[in-house]
């Protein structure tokens, strides 16, 4: 017998297709870009600045993946932000840069267009663009946000993703300025953009997803309207004295060691920090949910540490196989969202939107009896779920509490 097709709701079909559409869009934006490019350098050209410009992104991309593990952001936003920098912002970047260069040669004099695009329009095009993809993502998906930590995601992934066309460009244009050779000169452009400063763009933006982060934690619209206009001029700042050590050459290896290598160890402290707050958070808020019955007793101790988690995950793994630790890393991620959740609520930096809580905590019992009826899982999950729909305890009628223990 043959199945009748899956009828989806109109609703439900405009959800699948306008980020398939706005996708496809971004994809088009970076083919135009290297199209452009490829007038320049030739078809030759770009392949060569492709291969290369991939070796730089990839640790770059999981770098911030790492950092990203406690709390995963949905892998359709992470794509929508890499091809945002690598299409959108670079096409945008492209055209205006270029067209201030062509003005202020025109108005200052032959070779005064190159240092205005590089230190002055390329710091404030470049940097507006990136970011606006952070502030827009907070603007209509202000649950992805969880803090800091979640807009220096964003913000890496888009600039890694632009940084990876520029590096296209930059390592393309070498090449056939070397008349076809991989010679010094490219050899220089990559050590230059790709061993010694990879992390430069996403360092910039990152900037701007600080203010965001910070934009995300409050409800005063004056204070998240300043951290990120704050992280903007930052990041322009920022990009501007790069540009400018390398346009004018006034002391790059200076600004390198003085400034840009203390700021990259400075933004790695400022995410180990986060961390441990976001670790504090699990461990307030397992205990209620335990009494709430939402999760066992005994998963108290695995959800509140990244360390116990994963060693759940490799003891089930181990045990039942990699499809059972999916399940069990599936509702990790759904407990710590819930978690989250309930911690920014009672900050006040959200609405006690009782809808929101209900569709978490949903998913919560969802992803728990997935992670128990799994193949052979047994132990920490042994406990029954709890019961479809349980209400969350002080949710509806103010910020909520946690349940007494």
């Amino acid at each position: 017998m043959i199945a009748p097709p899956v009828r989806l709701a109109p609703q439900q079909r405009r959800t699948l297709v306008w980020p398939v559409v706005g996708l496809i869009v971004l994809g088009i934006c970076g083919l135009v870009t290297v199209g452009l490019a490829s007038s320049e350098i030739g078809v030759v050209g770009v392949v060569i600045g492709v291969v290369l410009a991939l070796l730089p992104v990839a640790p770059v991309v999981a770098a911030f993946l790492w950092i990203d593990r406690f709390e995963p952001e949905p892998p359709r936003l992470l794509l929508a932000a890499f091809l945002w920098g690598a299409g959108f912002s670079a096409l945008v970047a492209v055209v205006i840069n270029s067209s201030a260069i062509i003005a202020a040669e025109l108005l200052l004099g032959r070779g005064q267009g190159d240092v205005v695009g590089a230190v002055i329009s390329a710091p404030l095009v470049e940097e507006f663009v990136k970011g606006a993809f952070v502030v827009g993502l907070l603007l209509v998906r202000r649950r992805e946000f969880d803090g800091i930590v979640d807009g220096v995601v964003y913000a890496g992934i888009t600039a890694a993703g632009f940084a990876f066309t520029e590096n296209i460009i930059y390592f393309g244009r070498a090449f056939t300025e070397a008349e076809g050779a991989v010679g010094p000169a490219v050899l220089a452009t990559f050590v230059l953009r790709g061993v010694l400063s990879p992390f430069a763009h996403p360092l910039f933006t990152a900037m701007t997803g600080i203010g965001v982060g910070i934009a995300s934690q409050t409800r005063s619209r004056v204070v998240g309207t300043a951290a990120v206009l704050g992280g903007y001029v930052l990041a322009v700042i920022l990009h501007a004295l790069w540009n400018s050590s390398t346009q004018l050459g006034a002391g790059f290896f200076g600004i390198y060691v003085l400034i840009m290598l203390p700021l990259f160890a400075g933004m790695i402290g400022l995410v180990v920090w986060q961390r441990r707050r976001e670790a504090d958070v699990l461990a307030r808020q397992m205990p209620g949910f335990a009494a709430a019955g939402w999760i066992a007793p005994s998963e108290v101790p695995l959800l509140s540490s990244l360390a116990g988690r994963r060693r759940w995950r490799s003891a089930v793994n181990r045990r039942a196989g990699a499809v059972a630790a999916r399940a069990v890393e599936d509702y990790q991620h759904a407990v710590t969202e819930l978690a989250f959740l309930r911690a920014r609520a009672e900050r006040g930096a959200l609405p006690p939107r009782a809808d929101w809580h209900a569709e978490l905590l949903d998913n919560v019992v969802r992803t728990r009896l997935a992670a128990v009826n799994a193949p052979g899982v047994q132990g920490p999950t042994g406990a029954p779920p709890p019961p479809h729909g349980a209400p969350p305890p002080s949710w509806p009628g103010g910020p909520p509490r946690p349940p007494a223990v």
